[in-house]
């Protein structure tokens, strides 16, 4: 496969008018979902309570219907009622998924220590090649395949990004609200809309021929996925999870700029455009100053002026590496099996793309 390489000055407008369709359903949990949003049948909560204290937690089937219900909070999906986004008993299923979900976290990703210890080991990078790590393998070893596949799933956090965090805003004050919007701000493109991330990502997707459309790619990706990004939503959306919100922005803000040079590397090695490049890029040089903010400005601020949150924002640092490492765990499986890390690989008549040299 050749990569077309486009400018960025030539994205055209960015366009919402058509909503994403509403994804495949997965079990009985995203099944209840879907029926609900496409024909107003809400679920019976009695039932939903059996179904979600047996579902896995991590599975597709939990994730997918905890993603659907989520982004009616974001940009809905075709045919759906935007009404629907505060219907009671799409809530209370959404609650029951949650908190299932949380549970599983409290018990699997208990912190090992205090937030200023948990940050200060994010700063620690593995001396050579870490072969438990995506950007590791992408920058050495990785297929052109491979990273299309991983700019697919990415996608469905990148073409939003930043807005999940933009939740905790009215939840900080002082010093900890005035530098979440300076950093949230330069993620918005600083008042440039043709450099707000989202649409650079976007760019990213065009170099590498994959669809730019809003959560296009929901349907091919896996669980492990959509737990990273359903994570955001989870703490964001919960004035009470505020402090592990806090902990997730940073660990995302701590780990970007060498994980953004490894993948800006793979992108050089692929042969791939300037655009493509440019996403990572621009992730290197701005999370190295927003590091720095979100350190001593966003935790130290909120820590300062509400001590007890200390442990939910550790928290909120090891649940991020947790799921991390989950969804990492089965890119490189998966990949060093020769088999696509999607739930179905990516349409293309190009083999070289499922492994081999690019």
């Amino acid at each position: 496969m050749t990569v077309t390489h486009r400018e960025p000055p030539s994205r055209p407008p960015e366009s919402r008018a058509q909503q994403p369709a509403l994804p495949e359903p997965r079990g009985e949990l995203s099944n209840q979902v879907d029926i609900a949003l496409r024909d107003g049948t809400l679920p019976d909560i009695p039932t939903q309570q059996r179904a979600v204290t047996v579902a896995d937690p991590y599975g597709e089937d939990l994730q997918l219907a905890l993603y659907v219900l989520y982004e009616l909070h974001y940009q809905g999906f075709q045919g759906v009622d935007p009404e629907l986004e505060w219907e009671p008993g799409l809530l209370a299923l959404r609650r029951l998924l949650e908190r299932r979900f949380l549970t599983a976290l409290r018990a699997d990703a208990v912190p090992r220590a205090d937030a200023a210890k948990a940050l200060a080991d994010l700063q620690i990078e593995p001396v050579g090649h870490d072969p438990t790590s995506v950007s590791h393998h992408l920058e050495r070893e990785g297929v052109l395949g491979q990273f299309r596949e991983y700019a697919a799933l990415r996608s469905l956090y990148h073409l939003k990004e930043a807005d999940p965090h933009a939740w905790v805003i009215p939840r900080l004050h002082g010093r900890a609200k005035a530098a979440m919007v300076a950093v949230e701000y330069d993620e918005f493109g600083a008042g440039r809309a043709e450099d707000i991330h989202a649409g650079l990502f976007a760019d990213l997707m065009r170099d590498l021929d994959l669809v730019t459309a809003y959560g296009h790619y929901l349907d091919v990706t896996p669980a492990a996925a959509l737990a990273t990004v359903n994570v955001m939503s989870l703490f964001g959306l919960h004035r009470s999870l505020r402090g592990a919100l806090v902990g997730h922005f940073a660990t995302v803000e701590i780990t970007s700029p060498p994980g953004s040079r490894r993948l800006a590397n793979a992108l050089r090695r692929l042969g791939a455009g300037p655009a493509a490049q440019r996403f990572y890029d621009e992730h290197v040089e701005a999370d190295a100053v927003h590091e720095q903010v979100v350190r001593h400005e966003i935790v130290d601020g909120l820590l300062c002026a509400e001590p007890f949150l200390d442990g939910d924002v550790a928290f909120g640092v090891r649940a991020t590496g947790f799921l991390e490492g989950r969804l990492g765990n089965r890119l490189l499986t998966r990949w060093r099996q020769g088999a696509s890390a999607l739930l179905r690989p990516l349409p293309d008549n190009d083999t070289r793309l499922q492994g081999g040299t690019p």
